[in-house]
């Protein structure tokens, strides 16, 4: 990606400057909204295995692969990113969002309330709520 290239996640920024430096280990998200948006381009890049696994906490994150969770997100093209509400208190997050995906069949939203803890200084993806889709 370019430097002109603005970041998949919506900021307006661009990406070397948005979620590259999580997605590329240099910097830890400093807070859940970040994490989330940085975690969305790392699937829309199409190399999100080894990213979404190190950021998922490790008492919810599912028995997969880096390869596996690549092979899953293959089934469809994640589009655009919309954050609906964000907020954490200490070391206790939450992020309603809604994510486009395009596959065979069309266009469709994923529209998920997110959990996310804090643990030594670090967000993780704990659990995540799927919403039915309303237009706000």
């Amino acid at each position: 990606m370019s430097e002109q290239m603005l970041c998949p996640c919506g900021s307006g920024q661009p990406f070397q400057q948005c979620c590259e430096p999580y997605i590329s280990g240099k910097l830890v998200a400093p807070t859940p909204e970040k994490l989330m948006r940085s975690r969305f381009t790392a699937f829309c890049q199409g190399n999100a295995g080894d990213y979404i696994l190190r950021t998922w906490h490790p008492d919810t994150r599912p028995e997969l692969t880096a390869a596996q969770v690549e092979q899953e997100n293959q089934q469809g093209r994640w589009e655009k990113l919309e954050v609906r509400e964000s907020h954490s208190n200490d070391d206790l997050g939450e992020v309603t969002f809604c994510a486009w995906y395009r596959d065979k069949s069309g266009l469709h939203p994923h529209i998920e309330r997110s959990q996310f803890v804090r643990i030594a200084g670090e967000w993780l993806y704990t659990t995540g709520e799927f919403l039915p889709y309303t237009r706000d």
